[in-house]
């Protein structure tokens, strides 16, 4: 199965800016080379590498996905560019941070830093808002192609859900630290949960992915969509065992 239609041109700009963060992000692992840091911290150069990279892969996938919803044109061009304009502010932020080599979340010490942290948070509410709304796009069913196909994109979107939550729980955790005065808290035990974070927002493309070879490679869409469901269940238990691990070592 291919994408259902030929790319748009909200969707080629997205697949570019995609591309773009992509880059972005694997190029400052030769910053890293040149200016080396600590590669944990606040003030590493593996920030701007996994947001770029997990940002840029998020938007290619977002806008893949994406093409299986059913949506009305200009919705669907105004949640992608709304979703492709945060990513770039959220990694636009966190890139220039790193070069100020200052924290980039729950930094409110100068007015500049101040723009900034505030910038990533609204841009978290975007990014639950755009992602949310394809999630319940998915969810309620309105979604193209075969059965494992939408099994994949309702499982994936749910776990997406999940991602999100975990990361507004990081940032009031690191929020509320902060606002106490202990910026050293707030910056180490903030991420928590990172792990599941990234594990979860990602699940949606690897299923989609699982159904997309599936359906090129067998015509049997019951059996493709059991070998899904049980991927789906696997992935759902190593999420759930990420969290655990997060907690337990909290």
């Amino acid at each position: 199965m291919t994408l259902l239609a030929p790319p748009r041109s909200i969707e080629r700009t997205c697949y570019l800016v995609g591309a773009v963060l992509i880059v972005s992000g694997l190029l400052h692992l030769l910053m890293f080379g040149i200016d080396p840091r600590p590669w944990e911290g606040p003030l590493s150069w593996r920030k701007p590498v996994t947001f770029g990279v997990s940002f840029g892969l998020t938007l290619v996938s977002i806008t893949w996905i994406a093409s299986y919803l059913r949506l009305r044109h200009s919705t669907r061009r105004w949640l992608l560019g709304l979703f492709a304009a945060d990513c770039v502010l959220e990694v636009g932020g966190i890139t220039l941070q790193a070069w100020r080599h200052v924290p980039s979340h729950f930094n409110t010490t100068t007015t500049t830093n101040s723009v900034v942290a505030f910038s990533l948070a609204a841009g978290g509410a975007l990014l639950i808002i755009t992602l949310g709304t394809l999630a319940l796009t998915a969810l309620r069913g309105r979604i193209r192609g075969p059965g494992s196909m939408r099994l994949a994109l309702r499982a994936g979107f749910a776990l997406l859900l999940a991602g999100l939550g975990s990361g507004v729980a990081m940032i009031v955790r690191g929020t509320t630290l902060g606002r106490s005065g202990d910026l050293t808290a707030a910056y180490s035990d903030g991420g928590y949960l990172k792990l599941f974070h990234a594990v979860t927002l990602h699940a949606v493309l690897v299923l989609a992915l699982l159904a997309w070879y599936l359906n090129r490679t067998h015509s049997d869409d019951h059996r493709n969509t059991m070998i899904v469901a049980a991927a789906a269940a696997a992935y759902t238990l190593v999420a759930a065992g990420t969290l655990l691990v997060s907690l337990i070592e909290r």
